[in-house]
Parts: C-alpha cells; structure tokens; sequence
C-alpha cells in the first residue's frame, strides 16, 4: 500500500537576503573583524590626543610670540606628540592585516561551501549555469566580496563610532560647533545611499554579464577543433570581441557612478568643514552677530576643533568611497544565493551494519516517490517501484516526465517527497559517501578529463594496478586501440578529445567496473551514437551488469533485450509495466 509522501529530505530552506547572507558568512570572522575596529578606534583616540598636543603647543608658541607667558612642559608634549605619529601608522597596519585575514578567511569558507554544495548537486548544477558560468561565480563572485569584508565591514562601524567621539570631545570646547557636525553629518551618507543603489544595481548586472561570458567563452575554447574544421574562428573571435567591449562599456557606466558617489561626498564633506571653520574664525574675530566683541572659543580650543573637523567626515567620507564595496558583494550574493539554497538531498548518516552495504547488487523500493521543481512544479509524478537485488530494468517515457529526475534522486544529487528505501533502509539513514559508494553511473558524457588514460581510469580506481586496469580496457573492448597509442599513458584532450563517442562510453564502463558498485545507473547512454554503435554498448552493458542491480533509461531498445522488465513513465501515472 502506497504511504504518505514525506516532505523534502533537505528539509525547507528559507529564502535568504543577501545581506543577511554575508552577515552569517561574516559570523565566524567576528573576532577579527572586532580586532580590527578596536585597533581602529585606538588611532582614532591617539589622533584626538595628536590634534590637542598640536594645538596645546601652537597656543604656547602663540603666547610666547605675543611676549606673554605659557605655563606647562613643551617638551613633554612634543615627546606625546612624536608617540602618537609614530604608534599610529602602526595600528592601521594591524587593522588593515585583521582586516584581511577576515576576508581571506571568509572568502576559503565561502568558496569551499560552494564546492560542497556543488558536488551535493551534482549533475543537477547544469540548471544554475554552465560549468563555465560556475567557476566564475566560484572565482570571481567570491573574490567580490573582499572589499566589503577587509574595508566596508569595520568602516561601517566606524562610520558611527569615530563621528560620535569626536562631537564628544569637540562638545567640551563648543557644543555650538559640535552640533553643526552633528546636523550636518547625515548629508553624506543620504546622498551615499542615493547613489549606491544605482551602483548597486549595475553591479549586479556585471556579475549576470561576467557569469554568461565566462561560460560562452568555455563553450568556444572546449569547441575549438570544430570551429577550426568549419572555418568559424573569425565569427568566434568576432563574437568574443563584441561581449568584451560591451562588458567594458558597462564597466565604465558602473565606474562613473562610482566616481558620482566619490565627488558628491567630497563636496557635501568640505562644505560642511568650512561651515565649521566659518564660525570658529568669525567667533575668533569677534563678529559673531549674536556675541559681538566676544571670542566664544579660544584660540586653542578653535585650533583643536579645526584640526579634528576634517577627521569627524573622514570616516563617512571612507564609507562613501567603499560604499562600491558594498554594492558589489550584494550583487554577486545574489547570484551565489541561489546557488547556496539550491534543495539537496541531505542525509542523516545513521550507522550502517555490514550486511546492509554488502554484497554486489542493491534491492531497491520506491513507494510515492516524487520530485519538485522550483516554483513547486512537478519533476516526477508519485512513482511506485520495486527492483530486486540483481534485477535489470529499462525506464522510458517522453521527455520531461522525470526520468533523469528519477536517476537523480537515486544518486543522491535532488531531495525528494516520499519514500526511497535501498536494501530496506531508507536513503536518509545511509550516509552520502557509504551511498554513493554503491554507486555507479554513466551519463550521455561520461566524465573524461584532460589527461592519460591511465590516470582517467584511477579516478575511479586508485589503487588498481596496471595490470587491473588492461583488464577491464579489455573486457569493454578498448585495449586493442589504445595499445596502439602509448598504452595507459595514451593522452586525451578536453572531454576526452582523442576518442570517439563510443570509445568515451566504453571508457566510462571501464571506470564502473573499477568502482565495483552494486547499482549501476545509465542515463541515455547511446544518445549520441550512430544505431550500430548504440547496439554494441547496449549489448556489452548486458554482458558486464550480469549479477548486479541495473536501471537504465533510453529512449531506444535496441540491444537491450537483456533486461529483465522494463516501465513507462507518464506525466500523469506512476509507472506503467510494459513487460
């Protein structure tokens, strides 16, 4: 009797903001992060202990130009004074390695949970781009995000810390002047925020831009011979040309907004700067018109309030200027987040007896089982299946009813509703890696890399010896042509350039065979061939899975009378049993 569908194996995962997103990305690096704000807010108190020693000897020499007498100890205060110019430089460097380490640090942790995250989905990462497109949002997006650790991350702090202190400090003197800080301080991040949402937004687009011409340019590269046996080199290097000055031009409209923010903050920072000035050289003057002939702040507490004004915007200013910053690692989390919360299937990994992963074949039961899509569409309709342990069984169906949906779940890459019990234990108590050892697939491309074929075949088995893997390039039919090359060490080029179709097929049998795995997958593994080479794969598929437990899917059955029953899947029924 049919049970209950379960809900998804990954369990839910929330929608996430980006922002939030880096904030949790940031979590771990807190420490560092408030290392390097407290190195900060200590320079900031030396700079304040600089610009008051500076005005303390300014007015002592002013006095003693006057023919007056100055009470105190210049010597000490220029001692104070060289310490603080010289403990300063060093305090920003530590803040500025902290900073850094932060960053490193988050963007490793970042970029490994990616890779994780992407050998969980497996083939299924072909639905968030191409392998081009991913490593670029593996690379480059990630990179994006060092400037938002290492810079805008402490200076945001800053950015209200600093301004803070010094209003306090300057109130001492004149809470006049301190407040025309205060009123005047939130122009500059009004008008940083205007602008860097504009930013932000270009910038998001850059990174959709980058993504697509990293993959395009993969395609070509992995194309080339064909391009050079059609003669289409000229029309790829003239596509490739026309993407690169695009993506410039839109670099630059993203710069000129960058250089936008810049000025306008500049200008918003020095006019409040000379508003300050303004009042302390006309309260020096005397020509205030509500104190006339009155000096509300004296020489050294104006010289003070002076030198510190420019050091009350700086920190906002720095923030405007990183803002960019910002705007960047917000554009390229976006296009990491979908990434990041794509639903995988995630295992409990309860222990597993001996008796349960032993053994050369896998019975395998599937009772309502199903596969959602985005938007809750419907991958795979409820399915019932039993296949018994060394069964072989053939899956058809019209495109699109979920039979790589199928393949998917049973390889561990997609979560699923319902239940999926191998051996009697459900998928959910097997562990990823002890599953997966169980396992042996073969796709429409096997995955051949650059490289001999030896170390193609080690890829599967490491620790087979020479005379292993012969063996099983002889049973799959293959010694004999590479015996003629260089043996194993017969070199073969991106995806296995250097083989025919057939001969790449034969190869992924040879890796299978070397896993030694008791359920063996096949995803249209003739799709690509002539009838008379998918006839002989098919023939020599049945030959080597004797014993073991097999499903494949194909829509063609020649040579595959072997099979012990075979189904078809509908959009709408489970599973209908042709034979």
């Amino acid at each position: 009797m049919a049970m209950k569908a379960k809900p998804s194996m990954s369990g839910a995962t929330e929608a996430t903001d980006p922002g939030q997103r880096l904030k949790r990305c940031l979590a771990p690096q807190r420490w560092w992060l408030r290392g390097a704000t407290l190195l900060a807010l200590i320079g900031v108190v030396l700079l304040i202990a600089q610009s008051w020693l500076l005005a303390k000897l300014f007015h002592h020499w002013l006095l003693l130009w006057q023919g007056r007498e100055s009470s105190g100890h210049p010597t000490v205060w220029l001692a104070g004074l060289v310490i603080c110019i010289v403990l300063r430089p060093f305090l920003h460097a530590g803040r500025e390695w902290l900073s850094r380490q932060a960053s490193l640090r988050a963007r490793d942790a970042l970029r490994s949970q990616l890779l994780t995250q992407l050998g969980h989905l497996g083939p299924v990462r072909r639905q968030f781009g191409s392998d081009g497109a991913l490593a670029t949002q593996v690379l480059e997006q990630v990179d994006a995000l060092d400037g938002y650790i290492s810079r805008y991350r402490v200076q945001s702090l800053l950015a209200v810390l600093v301004p803070c202190l010094i209003a306090a400090v300057v109130a001492l003197h004149s809470p006049l002047a301190a407040g025309l800080m205060l009123i005047t301080a939130p122009l500059v991040p009004l008008f940083m925020i205007l602008v860097g949402r504009a930013a932000a937004g270009a910038s998001q687009q850059q990174f959709t831009a980058l993504a697509r011409m990293g993959g395009r340019f993969l395609d070509l590269v992995r194309g080339m011979a064909t391009l050079q046996r059609l003669g289409a080199i000229d029309q790829a290097q003239a596509k490739v040309a026309e993407a690169s000055d695009a993506y410039r031009g839109r670099t630059m409209r993203v710069l000129r907004l960058a250089f936008l923010s810049s000025a306008v903050l500049e200008f918003f920072a020095a006019l409040a700067i000379a508003l300050v000035a303004l009042y302390l050289g006309l309260g020096l003057l005397g020509l205030l018109p509500w104190a006339k002939a009155e000096v509300p702040v004296p020489y050294q507490g104006a010289l003070f309030i002076l030198l510190l004004a420019p050091e009350f915007y700086a920190p906002l200013r720095q923030l405007g200027s990183d803002y960019h910053a910002r705007a960047e690692a917000l554009g390229a989390m976006q296009a990491l987040t979908l990434l990041l919360e794509a639903d995988t299937w995630q295992p409990q990994g309860a222990p597993l007896s001996p008796a349960v992963v032993s053994g050369k074949s896998l019975a395998v039961e599937c009772r309502e089982l199903s596969v959602s899509g985005e938007g809750g569409r419907l991958r795979l309709a409820p399915l019932n299946l039993t296949l018994a342990a060394g069964e072989r069984l053939l899956v058809q169906g019209e495109s699109g009813v979920g039979k790589s949906s199928l393949l998917q779940a049973l390889l561990g890459f997609t979560a699923y509703q319902g239940n999926l019990q191998a051996n009697g234990r459900e998928l959910s108590q097997w562990s990823r890696i002890a599953w997966q050892g169980q396992l042996g697939y073969l796709s429409q491309q096997p995955p051949i890399q650059s490289g001999s074929v030896g170390e193609n075949l080690r890829l599967a088995g490491p620790d087979k010896t020479d005379e292993e893997l012969v063996e099983v390039l002889t049973l799959v039919g293959l010694w004999p042509i590479i015996q003629r090359g260089n043996g194993l060490a017969t070199q073969l080029g991106e995806r296995g350039q250097g083989l025919s179709g057939g001969q790449l097929q034969r190869l992924g049998l040879a890796q299978l065979l070397l896993r030694d795995a008791a359920l063996w997958l096949f995803d249209e593994p003739t799709a690509h061939l002539d009838p008379d080479a998918a006839w002989q794969l098919n023939t020599l598929i049945g030959k080597l899975s004797r014993g073991r437990s097999v499903i494949i899917v194909s829509h063609e059955s020649a040579g595959l009378e072997w099979v012990d029953r075979a189904i078809e899947l509908t959009s709408k029924e489970a599973m209908a049993c042709c034979g």
